[in-house]
């Protein structure tokens, strides 16, 4: 994703890229694939309730729900929501700049089609989609001053978390019938509908891929009622920390230790509710009133945290190694985010690989998800050491800019 805006209306070169951009989208991509890969390994409704076979915990793993609760879930979402917010307008610059601007709709018009195929063939749980629709709408606002987008941003964001708080709240005026309909429909199936969703994901290759259709329009509508905005919000919010020179790490330091000590007391609120939670058995009820919409909520703050430690590694050059890392996976963003999908349902569906869908626990999940975050951080290096970027990159990009872009480096003398 381009860094920098320029006169020439093409793709940044690597010399002009912001580094802590690329070390921060690459930590939201590997720290993605912890949230997602339970979703690749069982059925969505085992991922979400913890206490459901086979992804179910107890004593003995339970550390296998409690670290992706509290370090992982929405927390990377949101941190590549806030750097795509920042990649419209490093894109499409001002809205008085046509030519940008139609180069930035061009590229959302391809990502809104990437993700209809990545979804509908590859893995259901495709953001490409959300982001896209989201992007044609924040692209309007790309040229507000950044006061604006942070307050903007910060109202429609409350306003969605104080509504989850407040449809929690109300649960218990549902009439029981209802409540047990929404409880075996989204949290705890019959054993039965569990194990016939395996065999059809663990099928051939045209059952798996029907399977993962079937949810992937199941989905869909969600995603555009509730994930879209809040995905607007976080963008605007993303963009005006990026005027405002936060994301880019020409903040003061001081700036960035209050963020992280607001961060910390986020994060000890998100593992106190998971204790409540993982002591009420993770009951229904309790759940979806009480136990469910603390970590979407404070999850900006965690994540504004993780930001500004990784900003200040790169801006007093600390822990280099770990940053300079993450800087190449984070270049290739596309290309891994969509590489994961394929590693994990070659791994895990029918017809396309391994087929051990149903067949892995939450534990050793962490054993693939740590597999699959090495191999990105062994070739995505190796990769840029002879190309410019990415190969998925290279296509977004060429059909973005609709005219030829280099992907080879030129050899020096």
């Amino acid at each position: 994703m381009s860094d920098v805006a320029q006169t020439e209306i093409a793709p940044v070169e690597a010399a002009r890229r912001i580094k802590t951009l690329d070390v921060l989208r690459g930590f939201a991509i590997l720290g993605i694939l912890a949230v997602n890969a339970p979703f690749f390994a069982a059925p969505w409704h085992t991922a979400m309730n913890p206490s459901l076979a086979p992804l179910a915990i107890d004593q003995g793993n339970a550390w296998s729900w409690f670290v992706p609760h509290i370090f992982f879930e929405t927390k990377f979402i949101t941190l590549f929501s806030l750097l795509f917010g920042a990649s419209l307008f490093l894109v499409g610059g001002e809205r008085s700049d046509k030519e940008r601007g139609k180069v930035l709709r061009r590229r959302l018009s391809w990502m809104l089609l990437f993700g209809m195929i990545h979804g509908a063939a590859i893995w259901f749980g495709d953001i490409l989609l959300v982001y896209a629709v989201a992007g044609f709408i924040v692209l309007f606002a790309r040229s507000w001053k950044p006061r604006t987008l942070m307050i903007v941003g910060t109202i429609v964001y409350v306003l969605l978390a104080g509504l989850g708080f407040l449809a929690g709240a109300a649960i218990s005026m549902v009439p029981a019938e209802a409540l047990e309909e929404m409880r075996v429909e989204m949290w705890q199936p019959a054993a039965s509908s569990i194990e016939a969703t395996i065999a059809s994901f663990s099928g051939t290759f045209m059952q798996s891929l029907s399977a993962n259709f079937g949810v992937w329009s199941e989905f869909v509508p969600f995603e555009l009622s509730a994930t879209v905005p809040r995905t607007i919000a976080v963008m605007m919010i993303g963009l005006a920390l990026f005027k405002w020179g936060f994301l880019s790490g020409n903040a003061p330091a001081w700036l960035y230790g209050v963020v992280i000590a607001i961060g910390i007391a986020a994060q000890a609120a998100v593992a106190y509710q998971a204790q409540i939670n993982f002591a009420a058995g993770f009951e229904f009820i309790h759940m979806q009133s009480r136990g469910a919409h603390l970590n979407p909520a404070l999850s900006i703050l965690i994540t504004l945290m993780y930001a500004s430690l990784l900003i200040l590694c790169v801006k007093f050059n600390v822990l280099s190694f770990f940053t300079n890392a993450l800087a190449p996976v984070g270049q290739m963003a596309f290309t891994n985010y969509i590489s994961q999908s394929v590693i994990m349902t070659v791994i895990f569906y029918g017809g396309r690989g391994l087929g051990l869908y149903g067949d892995v626990s939450r534990d050793m999940l962490f054993a693939i998800v740590a597999s699959v975050w090495a191999l990105q951080l062994i070739w995505s290096p190796l990769w840029l050491s002879r190309f410019k970027m990415g190969p998925l990159e290279w296509v977004w990009r060429r059909l973005s800019y609709g005219k030829r872009v280099a992907i080879g480096k030129v050899a020096t003398a």
